[in-house]
């Protein structure tokens, strides 16, 4: 069976990004010296699902930093083709996460990496979330895209680990209960 997994960071005040989408925040602490165990927590998945606000913010680094296939979900680029320079690595659809996970499993993937705002939000609220990874970051920037919403009922987790970083990022990884 398939599982979702999270692996993302937050502000302190609970946003993955500005408004606008910018991340700036982030980056600018981001300590190439400074592992936070994103290699171990790839390692173990199959395919990437994200949204199409991840996605246009990755598609603007020089290097496309994944090595495993991303599904895009998003109702605006589906029918739209893939730029040339990521042929063969990703793919855009329109659908539920339900479906989604349901396309994935038909072809192998046991474990993704759900990643974005409102991808993990719908993926929260459909109980298709087995396990997040969130990275704190010690800074305040006030308004933003959260990475929680509305969910129809408490969702209670339990805390598997917590560490901290010498930049002062802190990791909380916690398992949902059913």
């Amino acid at each position: 069976m398939i599982t979702g997994h999270v692996f993302i960071a937050i502000s302190l005040d609970g946003y993955i990004a500005r408004p606008d989408g910018g991340i700036d925040w982030l980056l600018s602490r981001d300590d190439p010296a400074e592992d936070h165990g994103y290699d171990d927590f790839i390692a173990d998945k199959d395919m990437i699902v994200m949204g199409r606000g991840s996605y246009e913010q990755v598609a603007t680094f020089e290097t496309w930093p994944y090595d495993r296939p991303v599904l895009v979900l998003s109702t605006r680029l589906a029918g739209t083709p893939v730029p040339a320079r990521l042929q063969g690595k990703v793919r855009f659809a329109d659908l539920a996460p339900a479906e989604a996970m349901r396309a994935m499993e038909r072809e192998g993937v046991r474990r993704a990496y759900v990643d974005g705002g409102r991808v993990v939000q719908s993926f929260l609220r459909a109980g298709l979330i087995e396990d997040m990874v969130i990275t704190t970051v010690p800074v305040l920037i006030g308004a933003g895209r959260p990475l929680f919403g509305e969910l129809p009922g408490d969702r209670s987790l339990s805390l598997v680990s917590s560490r901290s970083f010498p930049s002062g990022l802190v990791q909380t990884t916690y398992r949902l209960q059913a």
